[in-house]
C-alpha cells in the first residue's frame, strides 16, 4: 500500500484508488505535497483542504484539455478530461454527504467522464435498466471484436459502500474481460453512485430486489446470450453479490472480490474502533447510504446484511477472494463465505498474497494482477477465452 501520509488510512485509501484509476504520480505529487498537516486535521477541515487541491489540478486539466480541443487533438483532451473526472470522483468521495458543492460535484465529474469518453471514441455507453417507477444507471462495455448478431457473455459488476460504476470502470476490469470476450455491466445500484446522490434510492440488504431487474433488462439486450451472465461485486459488493447470486437463478456464476460475509459483525467492531474505516464522516455515511435516521437506526439495518443461510443456496461457480492483509474486513469472513459455498459446483478460495500483489482491501493497493485472475476465472467459467 502507498502511504503518502504516515497517519491517515483514509487519504492514503483515496490516493491508491485514484493510482488504479489512472492518476499521474507526478500530479499527485503536486496535490497532496501541501496537504500533510491537513492529514492530521478532523474530518470537516482535512476534507475541504483535500478537496481544494483536487479540484484545483482537475480545473488544470480541463483547461490544457480545452487547449488540445481547440487544436483538433481531442484524443489527448478526451484523455485530460477523463483523469480530471478521476480526480474529482477521488475529492467528491470524502466529503460528508451535505457538504455544500457536493452535488455539483458529482455532476461535474460525471460529465467529464463521458465527454473524456466520447472524445476518446470509447465504446463504453451510459444506459438505464427500469427498476421501481425509476432507473438504475450502469455502463456498458461490449466485448472486444463482437460481432453485428452475435451474443457475448457479461459480468455484471457492483459497487460497494463508496465506490461508483465510474470507478469501477477507471479500474479496469472490464477492459480486461474485454480483452477476453466479456462484456461487462457496472451498476450504480441502490445506496451508491446516481442511484443515491440523484435519485435518494437507499441500500437495502435484499439485493435480489434490484439484482433480478438488471437480469431482466440484460435478457433483452441483443448482445448479451442470456445464459452467461454472472455477478461480481467489490468491497460491500462482496455481500450483494453472493446474495443477489443465491436468490437470483440466473445468474451463471458469482465473483466476491473483497468477501464480506458478516458486515453487521464489521460494524459492531468499528463501533469499538477495531478495523480501519473506508471514508471520513463514518457514521454519517452510511446512515446517508441505508437511510438510517441514527447510528441506533443503522445497525439495527445492518443485522440483516450478513450471508449465514445465504451462501448455501448458491448452486453455481463462485470465486471468492479476499487480500491476505485487509485491514477493513478480516481474512476469517472469506474462509466462512467458501465453507458455506456447499452446494457450488465450482467453488474456489483466492487469497491474494505479497508474491502477487493486491493484500489490501479488494486489492486496492494493486489491483492488476488480482483483476487479471479474476477476468481470467470468468472467461473460462462463461466459456470465453483466456488467450
Amino acid at each position: 500500500m502507498f502511504k503518502y501520509f504516515p497517519t491517515n488510512y483514509v487519504w492514503n485509501l483515496s490516493v491508491n484508488l485514484a493510482i488504479e484509476m489512472g492518476a499521474r504520480v507526478g500530479e499527485i505529487e503536486i496535490m497532496c505535497a501541501p496537504l500533510q498537516e491537513a492529514a492530521k486535521a478532523p474530518d470537516a477541515a482535512g476534507t475541504q483542504a483535500f478537496r481544494e487541491t483536487w479540484v484545483h489540478m482537475a480545473d488544470r486539466l480541463c483547461e490544457l484539455a480545452a487547449e488540445d480541443e481547440a487544436k483538433g487533438r481531442l484524443f489527448s483532451a478526451g484523455e485530460k478530461y477523463r483523469r480530471a473526472s478521476a480526480y474529482l470522483i477521488t475529492a467528491e468521495r470524502l466529503q460528508a454527504h451535505d457538504a455544500p458543492g457536493r452535488l455539483d460535484l458529482y455532476r461535474r465529474e460525471l460529465a467529464l467522464f463521458h465527454k473524456g469518453a466520447g472524445l476518446m471514441r470509447d465504446r463504453v455507453q451510459r444506459v438505464e435498466i427500469p427498476y421501481a417507477g425509476t432507473h438504475l444507471s450502469a455502463l456498458y462495455f461490449p466485448a472486444e471484436g463482437l460481432q453485428p448478431g452475435e451474443r457475448a457473455p457479461l459480468l455484471v459488476q457492483l459497487n460497494g459502500l463508496d465506490s461508483t460504476k465510474e470507478m469501477k470502470y477507471l479500474v479496469g476490469l472490464s477492459w480486461w474481460l474485454s480483452k477476453r470476450g466479456v462484456s461487462s455491466l457496472m451498476v450504480d445500484q441502490p445506496g451508491t453512485g446516481e442511484a443515491l446522490r440523484l435519485q435518494g434510492l437507499t441500500a437495502r440488504y435484499d439485493a435480489e430486489h434490484w439484482a433480478s431487474c438488471v437480469v431482466d433488462w440484460l435478457e433483452q439486450h441483443p448482445q448479451v446470450d442470456p445464459k452467461r451472465i454472472g455477478c461480481e461485486g467489490v468491497s460491500l459488493g462482496g455481500y450483494y453479490c453472493p446474495r443477489a447470486v443465491a436468490m437470483e437463478p440466473r445468474f451463471a456464476c458469482g465473483v466476491a472480490w473483497g468477501a464480506n460475509h458478516d458486515w453487521r459483525d464489521v460494524q459492531k467492531r468499528r463501533l469499538e474502533r477495531e478495523g480501519d474505516f473506508p471514508v471520513p464522516h463514518y457514521w454519517a455515511h452510511v446512515c446517508w447510504v441505508w437511510g438510517a435516521k441514527n447510528v441506533e437506526d443503522f445497525m439495527r439495518i445492518a443485522e440483516d446484511v450478513h450471508l449465514d443461510g445465504v451462501v448455501e443456496k448458491i448452486k453455481v461457480p463462485f470465486l471468492v477472494t479476499h487480500g491476505e492483509r485487509d485491514s477493513q474486513i478480516p481474512l476469517k469472513w472469506a474462509h466462512r463465505t467458501y465453507e458455506q459455498l456447499v452446494n457450488s459446483p465450482k467453488r474456489e478460495l483466492k487469497i491474494f498474497t505479497d508474491r502477487e500483489g493486491g493484500v489490501q482491501h479488494a486489492s486496492f493497493d494493486n489491483s492488476i494482477n488480482a483483476g487479471h485472475y479474476i477476468a481470467d476465472w470468468v472467461a473460462a467459467t462463461l466459456r470465453a477465452r483466456t488467450a
